[in-house]
């Protein structure tokens, strides 16, 4: 009897690292390829996104051909040094709480415990035309935006206002929902680095879901001012429900065969 139970407390505990390991696996490749979880550093972005924030951002979309569209919140690499000498640039991190985050944000099981990343609004894609005057709504090519997501009492432009700029192909103009406390396009094209745009390849996906803390849980659409008559619709409409489909997919494999490992365990 007691060579029995050894028996089964051996197959038990392979069976339990199977499943610990394919656990591992499926995370890392959700976090690669599907969505990953992301920290918000400031309040740039308030009253949509707070400070401590846990937002998802969809990492498969552009696997489709999808790319990011005005109304857009994207979480991107710093294209080259906006981070420096805001408030928001990169402390320097030790210990071994930040060594334990660094290799579960590698499996997708904690926020990336990375500083060198950025998430604002994008406002205008490439080919567009901005125009940022103080005491004026900000326009897309030449269509004014009605803009409710701003912090309140906020104006569009007042705060470092750059006049008319015309975004490359391949860049986008992102800002930040709270202006005044925002270093984005406008205050980086200010300062000259690469005129304030973000290039595509930066972009690491869009954010669509406030995971944490739960009572803030919420969806990201595009606003509907992005969406009035004039401006360009984006050609993408299809990426994100392929998306969301296959992300639920493998989503259920793997319920199917953790479940079916249960089973077998207990039969």
């Amino acid at each position: 009897m007691a060579k029995a139970g050894r028996r089964g407390g051996g197959s038990f505990l392979r069976e339990a690292s199977v499943v610990v390991v394919a656990a591992l696996v499926l995370a890392v490749v959700v976090k690669t390829f599907g969505f990953q979880a992301f920290s918000i550093p400031s309040g740039s972005m308030n009253n949509t996104l707070l400070k401590g924030d846990r937002v998802l951002v969809d990492k498969f979309s552009p696997w489709f051909g999808a790319t990011p569209a005005r109304g857009d919140v994207v979480v991107f690499k710093d294209p080259g040094h906006w981070l420096e000498g805001t408030p928001e640039a990169p402390k320097p991190h030790s210990g071994l709480g930040y060594d334990v985050q660094n290799v579960l944000s590698d499996v997708g099981l904690m926020p990336s415990a990375s500083d060198s990343y950025l998430i604002k609004r994008v406002i205008a894609v490439g080919g567009d035309t901005v125009t940022c005057v103080a005491g004026q709504p900000l326009r897309v090519d030449g269509h004014a935006l009605s803009e409710p997501y701003l912090f309140p009492g906020e104006k569009p432009c007042d705060t470092n206002p750059v006049g008319t700029v015309k975004v490359p192909k391949g860049d986008l103009w992102v800002m930040g929902d709270h202006r005044d406390d925002s270093a984005d396009s406008r205050w980086q094209r200010i300062q000259g680095r690469g005129g304030g745009f973000v290039p595509l390849s930066d972009v690491v996906g869009r954010a669509d879901i406030v995971a944490w803390p739960i009572g803030r849980w919420a969806t990201l659409p595009e606003p509907a001012t992005f969406h009035q008559p004039g401006l360009t619709a984006p050609d993408d409409g299809l990426a994100e429900p392929i998306a969301i489909g296959a992300i639920a997919v493998v989503a259920v494999a793997a319920g199917v065969v953790l479940v079916g490992r249960t089973r077998r365990r207990s039969s």
